[in-house]
């Protein structure tokens, strides 16, 4: 438990470090023993340290320790109260590094620096489209069930990629999405109608390019699973789909030639980006 400070929100799932994650573990453990250093050197008792920042005894053994991810406000109500000048406070940036799922940071790298990507999922809205409402109802529905912990990590994993939207140059996007994922309401109605608004707000972007594959069309070369190539500003390329070496990321010619001429051919079988938005329209308003 926590001392009740108004805004303590130490019990909120998704600050675990994963086990098996050495990088995170190596990376929180040394956060943690700054943390026990700076607070001995100050004279102070973990108990009276608990009470000073507003949080509970328990959870600065934990973080302390290296079993637990310290909350930005942690660290900075911890600077505070050591006086460290910033130096705990900073220590945000490494704990940022390690918030999320290993998976998922490999990702958010490569899509942090690519200068374009060409997306499509076969089965659900792509991640970086997701509104949080609609990635935790599609969270919810992995069977088996993911931990309370886990679905918490996902959603801000997700929602922290959205920052290839944010960066300027802005890289070149290309989404193609089935209509019948535009149709499913994962979570409810709610859910899907604001999954449909966010869906028309990024088509507006001059960087986005958003096509819909309509579930009448009889031919369709999506039909072997996802695709995604990501190009950098070297002109070098990664891609991934579950045909090619079982959903590994590949940078060999031959193998990005077959993703990006599957991915080409899908984009021409779509509505073009404006039939697309009217397509989301029309569907917007019958939800």
């Amino acid at each position: 438990m926590s001392v009740d400070t108004g805004t303590d929100q130490v019990d909120e799932p998704g600050w675990e470090v994963d086990p098996d994650d050495d990088w995170a573990l190596a990376v929180i453990a040394t956060v943690g023993r700054q943390l026990r250093l700076r607070r001995e050197a100050a004279g102070m008792r973990a108990p009276d340290f608990a009470v000073a920042i507003g949080y509970g005894e328990d959870l600065v053994y934990k973080v302390e320790g290296g079993r637990r991810i310290p909350r930005p406000e942690y660290l900075d109500r911890a600077d505070e109260v050591l006086a460290a000048g910033g130096i705990v406070a900073a220590m945000k940036e490494d704990v940022k590094k390690v918030r999320y799922p290993k998976k998922v940071r490999d990702l958010a790298q490569m899509e942090a620096r690519a200068v374009a990507m060409q997306l499509y999922d076969p089965l659900n809205v792509h991640g970086l489209l997701q509104t949080p409402e609609y990635a935790r109802g599609l969270l919810l529905m992995r069977r088996p069930s993911y931990s309370a912990d886990e679905v918490e990590r996902f959603i801000a994993a997700r929602v922290a990629r959205k920052a290839v939207f944010e960066r300027d140059p802005a890289p070149e996007l290309s989404f193609v999405l089935e209509e019948w994922s535009l149709r499913r309401p994962l979570g409810g109605r709610a859910n899907l109608r604001r999954q449909l608004e966010h869906l028309l707000e990024v088509a507006r972007s001059r960087n986005v390019e958003l096509q819909v594959m309509p579930m009448d069309r009889e031919e369709h070369a999506g039909v072997d699973g996802g695709i995604e190539v990501l190009t950098f500003e070297d002109g070098s390329r990664v891609g991934r789909s579950p045909v090619v070496a079982h959903g590994r990321p590949v940078s060999e010619a031959r193998q990005l030639r077959i993703l990006e001429l599957r991915y080409g051919i899908i984009r021409a079988q779509a509505l073009t980006p404006r039939e697309s938005t009217g397509f989301i329209e029309r569907l917007l308003g019958e939800t």
